[in-house]
């Protein structure tokens, strides 16, 4: 059973919530090449609301995927797409 988890709410700046449903189904095959990343989800919660939800074993596990490719892109796409920035 998984000990640690990452929920991050994303609240779409208006117009971009297809952009976002997009960047998060992109997301995918880059969470999947993350060995310690034991479950991925990317939930749509409702209008212009998204999060994503992640588990992992060890600390190790979830700071390498804090320091991976889908983060670094989250964060580098931030200002264009959410309305707030990804805590």
């Amino acid at each position: 059973m998984p000990k640690l988890a990452l929920y991050v709410p994303l609240k779409a700046k208006p117009g971009r919530e297809s952009d976002i449903a997009a960047f998060l189904k992109s997301a995918l095959p880059l969470v999947q090449d993350e060995p310690g990343t034991l479950t991925w989800y990317a939930i749509e919660e409702g209008p212009g609301a998204y999060a994503i939800f992640d588990t992992f074993d060890t600390e190790e596990d979830r700071q390498a995927h804090l320091d991976g490719k889908v983060a670094a892109a989250l964060m580098e796409n931030a200002e264009d797409l959410f309305a707030e920035p990804p805590q």
